[in-house]
């Protein structure tokens, strides 16, 4: 881990709280000096203890590592700005409502940029009764695949895993104007949106 909690960032965010050392201390379960020894950077808090300081702090336990306090502007609030990882070693599909640090395999994941789905990317939609019938004309061997697809809409996320040596084709219920994404496992994530 690159970040560990220092002393000014308990200190700041303590009197941000209004709190004293002895009240913190007291929620904590720790004694004063404790605190004292850690706001002066004469000792650091035991890991067992970071997710009750975060909370006697107000923070997340990545705001108390972090030593900066993040106000809440609703990023999450529109699924459409949210984030997806994949791991470039297993496959793994990290989703998250918006940015995040997250590791896999040994590997921190950066968040997959979604360009315009064309050429042999290019996402084909269909109505079909109530449903969307999404197709790809795309390899799907076990070398190059579409590891999934995805429909997202200002409130809700229906995530399809597709396989290698099956169709590159999903069916998606339709619930109004959104994207869809498909995620190739050589060239990343592609997006084709819907009015």
């Amino acid at each position: 881990m690159a970040h560990y909690v220092t002393g000014p960032a308990i200190k700041a965010l303590r009197e941000r709280k209004g709190l004293t050392q002895k009240q913190l201390a007291e929620q904590i379960l720790v004694s004063d000096k404790a605190v004292s020894k850690w706001e002066t950077g004469k000792g650091l808090p035991d890991l067992s203890l970071l997710e009750p300081l975060a909370k006697a702090l107000g923070v997340s336990v990545a705001e108390l590592l972090s030593g900066e306090y993040r106000t809440n502007a609703n990023r999450a609030g529109n699924l459409l700005r949210s984030q997806w990882y994949v791991c470039p070693v297993c496959g793994n599909v990290v989703y998250a409502l918006g940015q995040g640090s997250f590791h896999c395999c040994g590997v921190a994941l950066p968040p997959a940029e979604a360009e315009e789905a064309e050429g042999e990317h290019a996402i084909t939609l269909e109505q079909v009764e109530d449903d969307y019938y999404v197709t790809l004309d795309h390899p799907m061997s076990k070398g190059h695949f579409l590891s999934f697809m995805a429909y997202l809409t200002t409130d809700r996320v229906l995530l399809q895993k597709t396989y290698p040596e099956q169709a590159a084709a999903v069916r998606f219920p339709r619930l109004g104007p959104g994207q869809i994404l498909a995620y190739c496992n050589r060239h990343g994530l592609f997006r084709k949106k819907i009015s």
